[in-house]
């Protein structure tokens, strides 16, 4: 199967794309991680005291409401994991007379956009728990916009690709 160089290009440009968006949300998602952590290490309890602030706050809820914001592992590997599989498919694209199946490639550039999918769905419920801290009722809202954003976002009138078990297709060669 030939491959026109500007597809190549195409490709290329795409992957570069998302690996530096999937680099940027794993910074963001640090970052953030990092702020939290700076915010419950202030020893004022000024934020405690704030009018913003409904419901609880005696000292063991609120340390319950830090965790579930400050997951770092969930959020930061995953788009870690996202760049890596994109990285390697545009290494894999970018190897000159490579002998490599088109299947590799899929399958690298599927795996990157399910880490990138869980990257997001994981700092969507961050956000959502982040919201706690303020009370129920900015929390209830958010989960709502939530639901509506990610049934928009999960619903498609055509499929985007039709994933075959590799088992089952016949490889397709690549020569650039």
């Amino acid at each position: 199967m030939q491959i026109d160089k500007k597809d190549v290009g195409t490709a290329l440009s795409v992957l570069s794309t998302n690996t530096s968006a999937a680099t940027f949300l794993a910074s963001v998602s640090l970052t953030l991680c990092s702020l939290i952590g700076a915010w419950i290490a202030n020893s004022s309890t000024s934020f405690l005291k704030s009018e913003l602030i409904y419901g609880d706050t005696r000292s063991s809820t609120m340390s319950i409401k830090y965790k579930p914001p400050n997951m770092l592992p969930p959020r930061f590997s995953c788009f870690v994991q996202s760049a890596r599989n994109f990285v390697h498919a545009n290494y894999i694209i970018s190897t000159p007379d490579s002998d490599i199946p088109v299947r590799y490639v899929e399958m690298a550039v599927i795996r990157g956009s399910d880490f990138w999918s869980l990257g997001l769905r994981a700092l969507y419920f961050a956000l959502n728990l982040l919201l706690w801290f303020f009370g129920p009722i900015p929390m209830f809202v958010c989960s709502i916009l939530m639901v509506i954003v990610l049934h928009y976002l999960d619903t498609n009138t055509t499929l985007l690709h039709q994933h075959v078990s590799p088992s089952k297709q016949k490889p397709k060669r690549v020569v650039v």
